[in-house]
């Protein structure tokens, strides 16, 4: 009896003990977790922050780009291309003046286009029949920003009789013009990079070549925005002017029907020589074919003549 107490009091000892050592051992498993599951919080949330900050340097690089994109943008030289509207203006007056004054206007309008900062292009004078020069045509080169008022004070100068203005929009070329020209610059840069790099003299030639070809399209292009460029900054305004033809009357008298009749009697025996002497080959014809036919008829007489007296 002793021995089986002594066994239940074991029994009973070992299975308090084993109870209390999963009790401790579960608890520091308890502990452990959320150890492990803060240090994973952690790391993720370095992850995340590192993530952000490649996010917020790309973003600063890619605003940097754009920003240089933009400014390319705005163009080439300090010519603003977008916001900016490129126009090339022209205007052609025909102006009637008074007699005796084209001179006058000549001298207003050559200093018109000075006092505005222009230039005259082309200039031509005709004179009537008399000698006297009396029209005229004038080309006004104007800078843009005064071409309304300049061709107003041209109006002024005479009697308007037909206007006509235009106005191109080149926006769209001169910005096709700068895109090509920055990448044939960006392919100019390339192609001397590779020609100092080469070390082959086929190399060298073939891209000397190439580069020769790329300088030819930019100069080029840039002739091409310079002569835009031109016609934009300076609007063109053509003008033809000219003093109108005097009046003229016809008497009734004796001696001016005489003149005006002799000078018909003459335009006629004029035309009459003329003619005469275009014809004369055909009259010269037709006077030997008679002789010839008046000597066949003679001999044809004669002979019925002499039939007659046998």
């Amino acid at each position: 009896m002793k021995i089986k107490s002594i066994s239940l009091k074991l029994l009973i000892i070992l299975s308090l003990t084993i109870l209390i050592f999963g009790m401790v051992f579960a608890g520091c498993k308890a502990q452990e977790e959320p150890a492990a599951d803060q240090g994973f919080n952690t790391s993720s949330r370095d992850m995340d922050m590192v993530e952000e900050e490649e996010s917020f340097a790309e973003s600063e690089v890619a605003g940097e780009i754009s920003e240089e994109a933009t400014t390319a943008d705005k163009g080439i030289g300090d010519v603003p291309v977008t916001g900016d509207r490129k126009v090339i203006k022209t205007a052609h007056i025909e102006l009637e003046i008074e007699a005796g004054e084209f001179d006058e206007i000549l001298s207003r309008l050559t200093n018109l286009a000075e006092q505005n900062g222009g230039f005259i292009s082309n200039s031509q004078s005709y004179s009537d029949s008399e000698g006297n020069i009396t029209s005229g045509n004038i080309t006004l080169r104007i800078p843009s920003n005064k071409y309304t008022s300049a061709l107003e004070k041209v109006k002024d100068m005479g009697t308007v009789k037909s206007t006509s203005s235009s106005g191109q929009d080149v926006t769209q070329e001169f910005t096709d013009l700068e895109s090509r020209l920055r990448n044939y610059e960006v392919q100019e840069e390339v192609l001397i990079d590779l020609m100092a790099q080469s070390k082959k003299v086929t190399d060298t030639l073939e891209v000397q070549r190439e580069l020769s070809n790329v300088q030819e399209q930019i100069e080029i292009i840039k002739g091409r925005m310079q002569y835009l460029d031109d016609l934009i900054s300076f609007s063109t305004i053509d003008v033809y002017f000219y003093e109108p033809e005097p009046l003229t009357t016809t008497g009734w008298g004796f001696v001016e029907s005489l003149k005006n009749g002799l000078r018909g009697a003459v335009k006629v025996l004029n035309w009459l020589a003329a003619a005469i002497l275009f014809t004369s080959p055909l009259w010269i014809l037709a006077g030997i074919i008679l002789l010839i036919v008046w000597r066949v008829i003679k001999a044809r007489n004669r002979r019925r003549a002499r039939k007659e007296q046998k």
